[in-house]
């Protein structure tokens, strides 16, 4: 197991209401312009997606970055913030208000440019029982976590519970990470120059010849992927011998520069990070979601 400073992180509640799907108000609304030029018009983020769940692909959808699951913000500036900071993957998520009240669920991610939303995973059965507006109250606990063996790896968005699952084995000062494959330079996309704290690092889609040969075609929501070269200690961005590992939090894009959004659990600008490919891990294995 890997030691950390756990039992001094404070576990705390932030919330946030089920967002309502928003058209892109810019370039041309309701349309998304794809990378080829032409004009599309498809569901885009937020609200409640029941027929997406984390493991199933994250290519392939007629949709916008679709979120699997449930879509939440604040609606107070400074809560939202709050939320999209502390909230970590792998927390759990209480529904507080409506027909769905007392159900619980596991927070999978997060998404936008602009920190937009925090992806929320329910039972199919709940999914049903939610509205657009019901309240959602995240245990929030992981944020400030250390490796005391590994200091030159800091942790982002990553809760206790995910850590505990994720076989990661610490090596000398570094950590050696189980993911699915390894996301070269050049296709860091949207995100890059942004806070690592809130929204995602997109995987560009665009160059689909250097996708396959990344071994990155098949990617599914869940699934662990590294980053190379890319330090997001702070925003991310490129530099030569970090590594940043995140999780697939919801899918790809029409856009150019655009693609999967990964929630990035992981940083070391000095490469105290070793990504080890192993097929298969997704937190929906890991945390057991259903």
């Amino acid at each position: 197991m890997v030691e950390t400073n756990e039992h001094r992180l404070v576990a705390i509640s932030v919330a946030g209401e089920i967002a309502a799907p928003r058209m892109p108000a810019l370039p041309a609304m309701p349309h998304v312009i794809g990378r080829d030029g032409r004009p599309v018009i498809v569901p885009a983020l937020g609200g409640i997606v029941y027929n997406v769940r984390v493991g199933d692909p994250a290519m392939g959808w007629t949709a916008e970055q679709v979120h699997p699951g449930v879509s939440i913000r604040n609606r107070d500036d400074g809560a939202h913030v709050a939320l999209h900071t502390l909230a970590c993957v792998g927390n759990e998520a209480v529904v507080v208000t409506g027909d769905a009240r007392g159900a619980t669920g596991t927070v999978t991610g997060k998404s936008g440019r602009w920190s937009e939303h925090v992806i929320v995973h329910f039972a199919a059965e709940v999914l049903e029982r939610l509205a657009i507006g019901d309240r959602i109250l995240v245990r929030a606990h992981g944020v400030g976590l250390e490796f005391p063996r590994a200091p030159g790896v800091v942790a982002k968005s990553l809760a206790p519970r995910l850590l505990a699952a994720w076989p990661i084995e610490t090596h000398g000062s570094s950590l050696e990470v189980p993911v699915v494959g390894v996301v070269p330079p050049e296709l860091m996309g949207a995100g890059s120059g942004l806070s690592s704290d809130g929204g995602v690092l997109d995987i560009q889609t665009g160059d689909v010849d250097l996708l396959r040969a990344s071994g990155l075609a098949d990617l599914r929501l869940g699934d662990l992927v590294a980053f190379q070269d890319c330090d997001a200690t702070f925003n991310s961005g490129y530099h030569r011998g970090a590594v940043s590992v995140g999780v697939v939090s919801h899918g790809d894009s029409h856009r150019a520069g655009f693609g999967p959004g990964v929630t990035i659990l992981l940083t070391s600008r000095d490469g105290a990070i070793r990504p080890a490919r192993r097929a298969g891990t997704n937190i929906a294995t890991l945390l057991g979601l259903a």
